[in-house]
């Protein structure tokens, strides 16, 4: 086996070295080369607008240049290249190149250079990712009203996305587990159409619910893009029998109003009374059971059954007439006035009382010391008289004395 010589070895590395040399200088720069370009990915929806940017560090006053994916020049410096009124000049200094894309496309994805002419030619890419956005969900599988218990399945569909979209159900805030989304390719775009199934089994709390189908996509802000059902379901009535007042009194109109909630609505009534016939003054008039003179004989328990055609369901109240002369709408409120009313009448009378007492005990000191008084100046005849006899003509009230003292004061 032959080997080369040694000279023609180190001619073969030193060829091989200068070809690796030559390719690095035109395709790969060092960080630090003031003159390579620098730019960056962006995202853009369609019917949106995009800004590419290309920088370099320092000038030597070469221009700078972006082309399209397809490699052809859309601005060399300040100089359109493409008649594209899409394409607008953003910025240019020596320094920087912008330009600015409106009204993107799903075709004007893909990897755009920006390259400086300098010796040798220096470039940068920028990926341009344009994405679908998904049109409004739609919801279709239900045209009818489902009865209670049944089950109902809902579709919802969105399409035009890129990267495919996400569906989320809802009822109301609460979020429903749908089966996985189907992803299926557009045949004449490159965007995705997804679908989505929901199966409910319905009960009457159901009825009227509100069914949301919303789209998640990076185009779009949370519900952005939404779509509604209101879902209808078909049950028996809810009864209650409710009264025109809390106390019905003898001799009074008054009626029993049946209180159905279905759907559909009611249709009919029947009114029974438990254990007998309904009164004779009683008469029925549709969802009202109306007495026109309550009499204690009414007493007894009311029965309400109504019917919407899908079945049937009954309410009960018990009527209790009230006396005639019990005139009073409200017991409690009854025993309250009436504890309040004998509270101010003690009062009242214990106020008297003490006055009384008060008047009594000012009245005896004012007799006793009074009849003291009296007592004195009717002892004072007696005690100056030489004998009894004297005493007792003093005592009496001889005038004579008196007389004598007027005179002596006069």
């Amino acid at each position: 086996m032959a080997f080369p010589s040694a000279p023609s070895t180190l001619w073969s590395v030193s060829l091989l070295t200068i070809l690796f040399a030559a390719a690095v200088h035109s395709n790969i720069f060092n960080d630090d080369d003031p003159l390579q370009p620098m730019t960056s990915d962006e995202t853009v929806s369609v019917g949106g607008t995009v800004i590419l940017t290309c920088r370099v560090a320092e000038s030597d006053n070469s221009s700078l240049q972006w082309s399209n994916t397809a490699q052809q020049t859309l601005y060399f410096g300040e100089k359109r290249a493409l008649r594209d009124s899409r394409i607008q000049l953003h910025r240019s200094t020596r320094t920087e190149l912008s330009i600015s894309i409106a009204e993107v496309q799903l075709s004007d994805e893909g990897e755009y250079t920006c390259s400086i002419f300098t010796m040798p030619v220096r470039t940068a890419r920028a990926t341009v990712t344009v994405l679908g956005v998904p049109g409004k969900p739609q919801i279709s599988g239900f045209e009818n009203a489902v009865p209670e218990g049944g089950k109902v399945t809902l579709t919802c569909t969105s399409t035009g996305s890129k990267p495919p979209a996400k569906l989320h159900w809802y009822r109301g805030d609460q979020e429903l587990e749908g089966r996985p989304d189907v992803v299926d390719s557009d045949p004449e775009e490159p965007t995705y159409n997804v679908s989505s199934e929901l199966t409910l089994e319905v009960s009457r709390s159901d009825d009227d619910a509100l069914i949301t189908c919303a789209v998640e996509h990076p185009s779009l802000h949370p519900g952005d893009k939404r779509s509604e059902q209101t879902l209808r379901v078909l049950y028996s009535p809810n009864v209650e029998i409710l009264p025109q007042s809390d106390l019905p009194r003898e001799g009074e109109k008054f009626y029993l109003q049946c209180s159905a909630r279905g759907n559909p609505e009611p249709s009919s009534y029947l009114w029974e009374k438990k254990d007998g016939e309904l009164p004779p003054l009683a008469r029925v008039d549709g969802a009202f059971l109306r007495f026109e003179m309550l009499n204690k004989s009414d007493n007894g328990v009311y029965l309400c059954q109504a019917d919407n055609g899908i079945g049937n369901n009954q309410g009960e109240y018990t009527l209790l007439v009230q006396d005639a002369a019990n005139n009073s709408t409200d017991p409690t409120a009854m025993s309250t006035s009436s504890g309040v009313d004998h509270a101010v009448i003690g009062g009242v009378v214990a106020v008297i009382v003490f006055i009384m007492l008060c008047l009594l005990i000012v009245l005896g000191r004012y007799l006793i010391r009074h009849k003291g008084t009296y007592l004195t100046h009717e002892a004072k005849g007696s005690d100056d008289a030489p004998d009894a006899d004297t005493a007792i003509i003093n005592a009496e009230g001889g005038h004579s004395g008196a007389e004598d003292k007027k005179e002596y004061f006069i």
